[in-house]
């Protein structure tokens, strides 16, 4: 770990050029994994405020499940987290576009119907961001869904 200001950073973060690659991974972080993005307590209040803003970009069983199970849940650490659409399922947010997982709520926010892009764990990922005992923390999580990123990083600008 390196201390930048007050945030220490993985060193991994520094060396690793990645470069997200949709037509490749299919957008398989929105849909992979054990639990729903990690939230920020702020980001809790947002998810209320545009949900009716976002709620039409959305399947309805997407819908029905968020109304049911709520914006956020609590996941097995007791971290807030996006509702999933079932254990070790999708994103409730998630919609689909030529095949390509998509969030619904950065969709809304490109169509300018609100003025949050998407929270910040997923806009940041793979690089996670953890608080512990007054400090912040960055981790890069290494994931093999994320090759095509990793390849697509290391390709030189044309």
């Amino acid at each position: 770990m390196i201390l930048i200001d007050n945030i220490f950073v993985e060193e991994s973060i520094l060396t690793t050029s990645f470069c997200c690659n949709l037509p490749k991974c299919l957008g398989a972080c929105c849909i992979e994994g054990e639990s729903g993005a990690p939230l920020l307590d702020n980001e809790l209040l947002t998810l209320e405020e545009i949900y009716p803003k976002i709620k039409n970009y959305l399947p309805s069983k997407n819908q029905k499940i968020l109304e049911e199970e709520g914006l956020y849940v609590k996941d097995s650490d007791g971290d807030w987290t996006t509702t999933l659409l079932h254990k070790n399922g999708p994103c409730a947010y998630v919609i689909y576009e030529n095949n390509i997982a998509l969030c619904a709520i950065e969709k809304a926010y490109l169509e300018k119907k609100i003025n949050w892009r998407k929270p910040s764990s997923c806009y940041l990922y793979p690089i996670r961001v953890e608080y512990k005992k007054g400090f912040i923390y960055l981790r890069y999580h290494q994931w093999e869904i994320c090759e095509p990123a990793l390849k697509n990083g290391q390709t030189p600008d044309l």
